[in-house]
């Protein structure tokens, strides 16, 4: 494995700091609640800077930014590259941005269009969940969901489709060694991540965060089985050689695989207690969301916020149908609503 080099106590400290030689990370600002920020990263392409998500486009984003380039000797002109592990605001809106006022070409994963696609075309903010929310047995909150309208500052975000798509195992070429791209949808059904091999370090955006687990299928057109996709990306990144965590939000550690485990383990317990709920009752994804326990507060699902809301039900949903998948429950389809039955285990 390769050695890190020191970071601060505070991962979020703006500033440039070396991971490993080659590659800088630099915490950059988000206006959100929670999660104040995320790393962007940047090292030496074949003739120019190469940077992966760059944040969310704002005024403060980029006086950090050039803040941390002027520190390596750099401006942002002198990126001639910018690759996306995802399509969400924080990683990509600023890269768009520079797309269109500095000519920076932007690479996406391929899969990610979907949600491109349907962002232009709804003017709701969750234009495919509401129906998704019904079919859980949770109809009042569909009816919140589908009337809550795209917001005007992000209706005004620079955001569009990239200038070329990323495939499963496309290479970009650095000064010293390369970057592999690897497709693992879950968080988002496009997400990349990146190897870079030669340096031992992977580049893992949301898919691997190493002190939050990620959300799944929180985009406009998520796919059917998030979970199962997760998990099964989660494997893909354990069946190929450990790497140093370099990831989108929170400090770099010295093993992906150690990480990874531990995501299972939390997928395997959570399984459990979403089944626990169905013995004990209850029948729809809404059913098991009101019983279970959310946040580190242990709060009830009514107590949280209606996005917050609609993305654990959402997520149980999806731990059901992986039960569904294990043959550990029943589906049950009635009046547009999926109702689950747990299955007696053989004697």
């Amino acid at each position: 494995m390769t050695s890190l080099l020191a970071q601060p106590d505070d991962w979020t400290e703006p500033g440039a700091y070396p991971v490993v030689p080659g590659v800088y990370r630099v915490p950059l600002p988000l206006p959100m609640d929670g999660l104040t920020a995320v790393n962007a990263y940047v090292m030496e392409g074949r003739d120019g800077l190469v940077v992966i998500d760059p944040g969310w486009a704002s005024p403060e984003t980029q006086q950090t930014m050039q803040a941390a380039l002027r520190q390596l000797g750099h401006k942002p002109s002198d990126v001639r590259l910018c690759l996306a592990t995802h399509h969400h605001w924080d990683h990509y809106t600023q890269a768009y941005q520079w797309r269109d006022e500095l000519r920076i070409n932007l690479l996406l994963g391929w899969e990610e269009r979907h949600s491109i696609e349907s962002f232009f075309r709804s003017t709701s903010r969750f234009p495919n969940h509401a129906q998704r929310l019904v079919r859980c047995g949770a109809g009042d909150l569909a009816q919140r969901i589908s009337g809550t309208a795209v917001p005007d500052d992000e209706a005004e975000m620079p955001y569009g489709l990239p200038d070329e798509w990323l495939h499963d195992g496309d290479v970009v070429e650095l000064a010293e060694g390369t970057l592999q791209a690897v497709h693992t949808p879950g968080h988002t059904r496009g997400h990349i991540v990146f190897r870079h091999d030669e340096a031992q370090v992977l580049f893992s955006g949301d898919h691997i965060l190493p002190r939050i687990t990620p959300s799944l299928g929180f985009e406009w057109a998520p796919e059917e089985q998030p979970l199962r996709s997760f998990l099964r990306s989660l494997k893909l990144i354990r069946s190929q050689p450990d790497a140093a965590l370099l990831p989108a939000h929170g400090p770099v550690t010295e093993s992906a695989h150690r990480r990874v485990d531990e995501l299972l383990d939390h997928h395997r317990e959570r399984l459990e207690v979403v089944l626990n709920e169905l013995h004990a009752g209850a029948r729809t994804a809404y059913d098991v969301a009101r019983a279970m326990p959310w946040t580190r507060k242990g709060r009830r699902l009514e107590e949280l916020e209606t996005e917050h809301q609609m993305s654990a039900v959402v997520e149980v949903d999806a731990h059901l149908d992986v039960l569904n998948l294990l043959g550990r429950v029943k589906v049950e389809d009635r009046d547009r609503t999926r109702r689950y039955v747990p299955v007696k285990k053989s004697a």
